[in-house]
């Protein structure tokens, strides 16, 4: 059985679209051109792939396996084409990335701006987008690199990933600088140590806050947080969630609870009244993604080139409170001098 490209990208714009006539828009064709292409790919499949319901269709299991399936291939197909144009000179280079919102907010824009200065001619794509997403960004062709983030060993991923390490990243115990008044101190009793600050010598006390509220992220995202509590032995009592870093400290600093952020987000924004101290051991590991066989095309081996260099090159000083907030800096802190949030 041979499948038509065309018929296949007709398939899966139904099934992204949702009804026949948004797929004609966005393919420019006519509707009875995408009934026809689709009643075309069920006699070549043999599968039963749409059906009516009311004045609509909808996908079946075999039309949905078969959407989602070429959608990857469609990707991969688009990905081709643009790095043959790349190699054969037809056009300028286009390279992809995707990126959690504390690496845009760092290194990112460092590594775009060398690719700029070393290859003018590329064209680089940004998108925001958490690991699992880059991820599937990555697989569908979609992306060129992804970079994400692991807590422990990063090993080759299924189906063709190759990661490459770009650098490590602790997390830090978050905390307000002051007590803040009689809720923010019947929820966090622990005075602070003598002199207002945490010295590089005062180690993270997770087990301090256990009876206070915490702030979390989402369902997904909060597995590392409740795996160093458990390590500390308590589960946290989650009061708020968000996945928003400068949500987060702007909580923390207002009493509403203690977190664990990572350097990156940290150092993309330092809230002026949060406290912060390393917690040692809880690092999770950078990587910029890559998909299929080596080597990787120019323009997917110049960017990964370019945001090795830029995380090369960060500093590995402490993160401290922007210049002008109450005169402090947290000498126990990680990362970079950060400036005012810029978060999207």
């Amino acid at each position: 059985m041979s499948l038509d490209v065309v018929r296949l990208r007709v398939l899966v714009a139904v099934a992204r679209t949702g009804t026949v006539t948004a797929a004609a828009q966005e393919l420019h064709y006519s509707q009875p051109s995408v009934s026809h292409h689709l009643a075309r790919l069920e006699a070549e499949t043999g599968a039963k792939l749409v059906q009516r319901v009311g004045r609509g269709i909808r996908l079946t299991e075999a039309g949905r396996l078969l959407a989602e399936r070429g959608a990857e291939i469609l990707g991969r197909i688009d990905a081709a084409a643009e790095e043959l144009a790349a190699h054969v000179g037809l056009r300028a280079g286009r390279v992809r990335l995707a990126a959690f919102p504390s690496a845009l907010g760092t290194f990112v824009p460092a590594a775009a701006a060398r690719l700029a200065r070393d290859h003018p001619g590329l064209d680089l794509r940004l998108m925001e987008a958490e690991p699992p997403e880059a991820l599937r960004l990555l697989r569908a062709g979609r992306v060129d690199v992804a970079v994400i983030f692991r807590y422990g060993e990063i090993g080759p991923e299924d189906d063709g990933v190759r990661p490459v390490h770009l650098l490590d990243d602790p997390s830090f115990l978050v905390t307000p600088r002051s007590p803040g008044g009689p809720a923010a101190r019947a929820r966090h009793p622990t005075p602070a140590p003598a002199g207002g600050e945490r010295g590089p010598e005062t180690p993270a006390n997770m087990a301090a806050y256990a009876d206070g509220p915490w702030i979390a992220g989402c369902e997904r995202c909060r597995a590392h947080l409740l795996a160093l509590c458990a390590e500390a032995g308590f589960e946290p009592r989650i009061s708020f969630t968000t996945d928003d870093y400068v949500a987060v400290q702007a909580m923390v600093a207002a009493g509403l609870g203690v977190t664990v952020l990572p350097r990156l987000a940290l150092s993309a924004h330092r809230h002026p009244d949060v406290r912060v101290a390393e917690l040692p051991g809880s690092a999770r590991r950078i990587c910029a993604a890559t998909y299929g066989e080596p080597p990787d095309p120019p323009a997917v081996a110049a960017l990964v080139g370019a945001l090795l260099t830029a995380c090369a090159r960060r500093p590995d000083g402490p993160v401290t409170a922007p210049e002008g907030a109450r005169g402090v800096r947290d000498a126990g802190s990680p990362g970079l001098s950060a400036p005012a949030p810029s978060v999207s």
